[in-house]
């Protein structure tokens, strides 16, 4: 039987053979190339920041590159090294130098599938300092999720319509790392206020080469300011962004009667704030003074306090404000932002009785009340004030 089928398959014509034995033995399908991420390694390096990239063939590593943002030992300021990983298995391997300090850095990793996680464990030597890596159960992304979380939003509108969602004392600067320091330079002796926190160059200003230096400046000068950084070289963005007005606390009014030769009459609204606020308050005008810098103006107003009368202590009562143009440019309307009291007892007698305040500081708790002064300067100022639901001017 077996001769007989042999004999038939001489026969055929050398292609139906061939096709034949290519029906019987299929090729098997290449693994197609994929792209995941790690973005959050337990316990790497003293919890920094790192992006691990790999590229696979079906489950296997064909290549791999870490990127670790960091705070060297003994540091105030982080550090940054991008490592082009040899995979052999499962296996990691890599040398490289930081990019800021130029120290070298060695990197040995195991990686372990674990389910659907996977555990790393090995070494990254950075100069003298050697970390131990011991990290289990992390998930990894795809190409699109890790794109999505890497999105940030630095609030800069170089032209807004108005101050309903950027503040109008609020200019924040995008510069590249290499022109901040010159830019910052140029600020010294100027008035302008620039935030501490915003010269913390962090982990996204190290992968992106850029930082958002955020100023307070009087909202009368903010526009000049822009200009002047915009020209600066270095400088990829400027403009107006978030700050001190909140607007359910502020006010819409027209600006007839309030601008002095072209300029807002600031010290006839410090007189009607502080009257709104003594009357509402119950409380006695003590200092007011405007913030050269800022253009803020801020009133301290004293009370007796209703705690423990006997003692006869006094309430002092600070309150922040803010007047300025509704929106860049001309407009025949303005804008004054009235802030929540800060209220401080104090024994001010002769003889003084130390007083420590052991209230939370719980950023939910309720603000003080103002007593009415808000809706009693809406009335006085013929104003509208800030309907968040429907987004508009009531």
């Amino acid at each position: 039987m077996r001769a007989i089928l042999f004999s038939l398959l001489m026969l055929l014509p050398a292609t139906d053979l061939a096709r034949a034995q290519t029906k019987a033995t299929p090729k098997s399908a290449t693994p197609t190339s994929e792209t995941r991420y790690f973005t959050a390694i337990d316990g790497f390096m003293d919890g920094a920041d790192v992006i691990l990239k790999e590229t696979r063939q079906g489950k296997a590593v064909s290549a791999a590159t870490l990127d670790v943002c960091y705070m060297p030992k003994g540091s105030d300021s982080r550090d940054r090294f991008v490592a082009t990983l040899h995979v052999d298995g499962q296996t990691l391997t890599g040398t490289t130098q930081s990019l800021g300090s130029k120290t070298p850095v060695t990197v040995k990793l195991t990686r372990k599938p674990n389910g659907e996680m996977f555990d790393f464990k090995g070494q990254v030597g950075v100069g003298t300092t050697t970390y131990d890596i011991a990290s289990s159960e992390n998930s990894d992304l795809s190409e699109k999720e890790f794109q999505d979380n890497q999105t940030t939003e630095d609030s800069i509108a170089a032209a807004p319509k108005d101050f309903t969602e950027v503040s109008p004392e609020a200019v924040g600067v995008r510069v590249s790392l290499e022109a901040a320091s010159d830019f910052l330079k140029t600020l010294r002796g100027q008035n302008v206020d620039v935030s501490l926190s915003s010269l913390d160059v962090g982990c996204d200003s190290l992968r992106s080469g850029s930082m958002v230096i955020n100023l307070s400046v009087d909202p009368e000068r903010a526009a000049a300011v822009i200009a002047k950084a915009k020209a600066f070289p270095g400088v990829t963005a400027a403009g107006w962004t978030n700050g001190m007005v909140d607007m359910d606390r502020t006010i819409l009014f027209p600006a007839q009667g309030y601008r002095d030769g072209g300029k807002l009459d600031r010290d006839k609204i410090a007189t009607l704030v502080a009257a709104a606020l003594s009357q509402s308050l119950n409380a006695k005008l003590s200092a007011q003074a405007f913030d050269e810098n800022t253009g803020k103006l801020k009133l301290t107003l004293k009370r007796p306090s209703t705690t423990f009368p006997a003692l006869q202590l006094t309430d002092t009562i600070e309150v922040e404000a803010l007047l300025s143009a509704d929106r860049p440019g001309s407009t025949d309307k303005l804008m004054l932002w009235v802030g929540s009291p800060s209220i401080t007892t104090t024994d001010e007698n002769a003889a003084k009785l130390s007083l420590r305040d052991d209230s939370t500081n719980d950023e939910e708790a309720e603000q003080p009340s103002d007593g009415g002064a808000l809706a009693a300067l809406t009335k006085e100022l013929k104003g509208q004030r800030w309907d968040s639901e429907t987004s508009t001017w009531q």
